[in-house]
């Protein structure tokens, strides 16, 4: 499994009316952290995009444990977890500054070509990629 790791400070317009990190941001954080483990293992959402392919998010699954407020630096967590022949699979934890752990989810991605919208398979130099990191880990 690969991981990586990016903190982010919770800016005073993504707290809810209770002061707690709105829901919906959640889904934001994860693709923050999904966008950097991508960079950390060799390519990046620009580069694919180059090559026609997207990656949209394909199922969510989200488990809130602890509140977070306003200007709390959070730690994202992201975990490349499965890699099937169109998708990818993620877990995400998220941490507080008290590192406890505040929210976690699980997150497909899948490979689908830019111009049609039709589902693809990941590339050949795609999964090699991924794989060598795998292979290190």
């Amino acid at each position: 499994m690969i991981k990586s790791e990016c903190q982010i400070r919770v800016r005073y317009d993504e707290v809810d009316k209770m002061g707690y990190l709105y829901h919906g941001n959640y889904a934001k954080y994860f693709h923050i952290g999904r966008t950097e483990l991508l960079r950390k293992i060799g390519f990046s959402d620009n580069e694919l995009e180059k090559q026609n392919i997207i990656l949209p998010v394909s199922e969510m699954n989200i488990k809130f444990i602890k509140p977070v407020f306003y200007d709390e630096v959070i730690t994202v967590v992201s975990h490349l977890k499965e890699i099937s022949g169109v998708r990818l699979r993620f877990f995400y934890q998220i941490f507080n500054q008290n590192n406890e752990l505040v929210n976690q989810a699980d997150m497909s991605v899948a490979f689908v070509d830019k111009i049609s919208r039709k589902l693809i398979r990941i590339p050949q130099n795609i999964y090699d990629i991924i794989q060598s990191k795998i292979n290190l880990t």
